[in-house]
């Protein structure tokens, strides 16, 4: 009789343990889906999925909440960038006058760029819909001038040679990357609209 129990025991343990993993993957791939989705409007759909995947449970299917999180994700990036290049010009890892002018300019751009995403997040974080079409035209203002940041950094090495500048050049384009999906994002949510929610 205690075997028989036992062994009812051990079923209905392992049956509960089956049910919690099929839970688990059916929330996991619930999550890639609302990722995958937010992402398909994005450039670069690859590097928009592998950036943004951690906020999928949070952000679902909400269009202000996935290009806040874009806009955040491409700020870490930007001050990543921005520190790398302070490193670089301190320990003089560039050679050559016009690399040091450029390295300098891009300085510059990056901490131009941080300025106007931390005015993008504090757009996402305050929508209102009184103002909501106002918000969205600086958003895509102050985004797009973030990305041409990154651009006008890159076109200061164009035609330089090194791998200190290759490095740099594959940060910055990363970089700028990450900022175009999240302009794409905040298009996305223009277009979209706040819905029956002006936060979610």
């Amino acid at each position: 009789m205690k075997m028989a129990c036992s062994n009812y025991v051990l079923a209905f343990i392992l049956l509960a343990i089956c049910l919690i993993n099929s839970a688990q993957l059916v929330s996991g791939n619930g999550d890639q889906n609302n990722v995958q989705k937010a992402c398909s409007v994005t450039r670069y759909q690859d590097l928009c999925i592998h950036s943004l995947a951690s906020f999928s449970s949070s952000a679902k299917s909400s269009p202000s909440r996935w290009a806040r999180a874009a806009v955040s994700v491409t700020l870490g990036e930007a001050k990543s960038v921005a520190q790398y290049l302070r490193a670089l010009q301190k320990h003089s890892r560039i050679n050559g006058r016009r690399s040091r002018v450029a390295l300098s300019d891009c300085i510059e751009c990056f901490q131009n760029a941080i300025d106007e995403l931390h005015k993008s997040l504090g757009v996402l974080r305050s929508l209102s819909r009184t103002t909501f079409d106002t918000q969205m035209g600086d958003l895509n203002t102050w985004l797009s001038a973030a990305l041409t940041n990154g651009d006008t950094c890159l076109d200061g090495f164009e035609g330089q040679r090194g791998r200190q500048v290759k490095l740099l050049q594959n940060k910055v384009l990363k970089a700028t990357h990450i900022t175009s999906n999240a302009l794409a994002l905040a298009n996305k949510l223009a277009a979209t609209g706040l819905g029956s929610h002006p936060h979610s």
